[in-house]
């Protein structure tokens, strides 16, 4: 069973994800905050899986609640909740932890294939929020062409693979790029953040692009 935790400071939105999860037979509600507080409390006593995060929030939010559950430790992944065309705090809310986006207005059988795939470890990274990651990088200094030493203990194909992943590419999609299984796309993925010792393939699209090793326009 997939548990969540809703944090989202209107209430109807929380009753309207409850409904939805409530739906479900693989995954329940385990807990609600309405700040971003709240969500740091209820995350320590709830343990949950998934963590469907509103980005603004009072007191503290989504963005610093992330932030605080990642320097705890905490397992649970962290989906945005979010309006990709007019919020500026997406790239923020990446460096952060969060581990997908989902818009708010999404259809509540999306809403539930975010979840699991966030329950197993997948990450949710639209075309839109690459496109909101370049726009963020376009008007920042080039960096050096070395990049962050980090990237040195990467083969030549993990270096390969995470420009497809920083691209956007799903392991599905780099696989087929590459004419290797999914699993061995997953598997150099996996090395890829161990290596650098990332949370998730959200960190390494940042990585790439704060490195310079992907850059606007490729």
């Amino acid at each position: 069973m997939i548990r969540v935790l809703l944090a989202d400071d209107q209430t109807l939105v929380r009753a309207g994800f409850r409904m939805i999860i409530d739906a479900q037979l693989d995954m329940e509600v385990v807990g609600e905050a309405a700040d971003g507080v709240e969500v740091v409390e209820e995350a320590r006593r709830s343990r949950p899986d998934v963590v469907l995060m509103d980005i603004r929030m009072p007191n503290l939010d989504g963005i610093g609640a992330t932030r605080r559950l990642v320097a705890d430790g905490s397992e649970s992944r962290i989906v945005m909740l979010t309006t990709f065309d007019v919020d500026e705090y997406v790239y923020e809310a990446m460096k952060a932890g969060a581990s997908g986006f989902l818009l708010k207005t999404a259809p509540p059988h999306q809403l539930a294939s975010a979840i699991r795939d966030a329950a197993a470890g997948e990450t949710l990274i639209a075309p839109a929020i690459t496109r909101r990651l370049v726009e963020e990088f376009v008007s920042r200094p080039r960096p050096a062409v070395d990049g962050p030493p980090e990237l040195a203990a990467l083969t030549a194909r993990e270096v390969e693979v995470l420009r497809f992943v920083a691209q956007g590419l799903s392991n599905a999609e780099v696989a087929k790029e590459l004419f290797v299984s999914e699993a061995t796309a997953k598997t150099h993925v996996a090395r890829i953040l161990m290596k650098l010792g990332l949370r998730d393939r959200v960190q390494a699209v940042v990585l790439a692009y704060e490195s310079g090793l992907v850059r606007p326009g490729d």
